[in-house]
């Protein structure tokens, strides 16, 4: 764990509690299991002595909460044990469509409404009692609506108001859609995630000849929105970055949006070169795809595709077919979503683990440190470089 003297200095604000919704009861787990083996390797006396650390090393963080629903579709929260003057950390994954509940004799998938509408009344049930409220959500509700063209809602900056105003203290989320609908909340703490540095420790983990220089490798973002991750992930590994941006037809709507006609590209000779395309999400895929397409037919040596969600709204089968044809070589998301099962016996994916991650983060913000010594991105993928480049130091890929 990094910089684990200065949390050996620090006092918790209070006992800290994880409450893992069911929609994110599989990485809650993984977060407590990291977080009792960083508290047990804490070598100090006061921790053992001191009342203040009462409840600081323990087996279990992990708090029961139920979230029922009754035949017509209502619901409730309910916590089985107390959590008064606790540091609460509510991870809920909004994306899970794997959940369901019976409404009237039918069965419905949980939708992100129905998860947000869940993750208020656990805040509801424990609002008033415990000491802190932070809210862990991987995935920014209706982060895709964030922002107003015309005669239309603004969902994802109402969310973020609303939550403010049932009394959460921070609000904890990886790779938003567009950071600035913070601006909604200015009095509140918001933290927005990335995670290039376990995007490139995974694929270096799953290719053993990649040659990260400018003349072999080039970053690419798919779409105008994705330029500014792909200049930071391009400037921290060297290498040259190339975008495309999306034509569409705005004389039409489709599905609430204008169709994309075409990608068109934007950047350097990619002949023989290997891709990396980088965004925050893969929704159905469709543009991801073409996007790959087109580079490989552009000459590209190889594409390895990365992103942070990956929703796959439209199921595997297109991704399936794509790989067939040699239009990538490699997936790699987060586990900070849900992912459909069958995707892990698939030759062409790979999945970045964000647990210890988030475990380090809840740790630091329980002790009220800085953040900067979780994050130090930069020197971390320089670290990762070096070592892959001279195959000398193995250790660092189980850091």
């Amino acid at each position: 764990m990094p910089n684990l003297r200065e949390l050996e200095n620090a006092m918790p604000v209070a006992p800290l509690k994880i409450v893992a919704l069911s929609s994110a009861a599989r990485m809650g787990s993984r977060v407590n299991d990291y977080l009792v083996e960083f508290r047990k390797s804490v070598h100090n006396d006061k921790v053992k002595s001191d009342p203040a650390f009462h409840g600081y090393s323990e087996n279990n963080y992990l708090v029961e909460v139920d979230t029922p629903r009754f035949g017509s579709g209502e619901g409730k929260a309910n916590f089985s044990e107390s959590i008064r003057g606790k540091d609460l950390f509510l991870l809920v994954d909004v994306c899970n469509h794997s959940i369901t509940y019976q409404m009237n004799g039918y069965t419905n998938h949980m939708s992100p409404d129905d998860h947000y509408q869940d993750l208020k009344r656990v805040i509801a049930a424990c609002n008033g009692k415990a000491h802190r409220i932070n809210v862990i959500m991987p995935f920014l509700y209706e982060g895709r609506q964030h922002k107003r063209n015309g005669r239309e809602s603004l969902d994802c900056a109402y969310a973020l108001k609303e939550l403010e105003n049932m009394g959460i203290h921070n609000f904890i989320t990886f790779d938003a859609h567009d950071p600035r609908v913070q601006n909604s909340t200015p009095l509140s703490g918001f933290d927005n995630f990335t995670s290039p540095y376990q995007f490139i420790k995974s694929l270096l983990h799953s290719e053993e000849d990649l040659l990260v220089d400018k003349d072999h490798l080039l970053v690419i973002s798919p779409d105008e929105g994705a330029v500014d991750r792909a200049i930071y992930f391009a400037t921290v590994l060297g290498v040259d970055v190339g975008m495309f941006y999306k034509r569409r037809d705005y004389s039409t709507i489709v599905n609430g949006k204008n169709p994309i006609v075409a990608h068109e590209f934007l950047g350097d000779n990619i002949d023989g070169k290997d891709i990396v395309i980088i965004d925050d999400m893969i929704s159905s895929g469709g543009s991801m795809l073409d996007t790959a397409r087109q580079l490989k037919q552009m000459n590209a040596r190889r594409v390895f595709i990365c992103c942070t969600f990956g929703l796959f709204t439209d199921g595997l089968a297109a991704f399936d077919r794509a790989y067939e044809q040699g239009y990538f070589d490699k997936v790699v998301t987060t586990d900070l979503t849900y992912l459909p099962p069958e995707i892990y016996d698939k030759p062409y994916f790979v999945e970045v683990d964000m647990s210890k991650f988030v475990a380090s983060m809840i740790d630091f913000i329980n002790h009220d440190v800085s953040l900067s010594n979780v994050l130090a991105t930069t020197e971390k993928i320089h670290g990762i470089l070096e070592a892959y480049n001279n195959r000398a130091n193995v250790e660092v890929f189980s850091n």
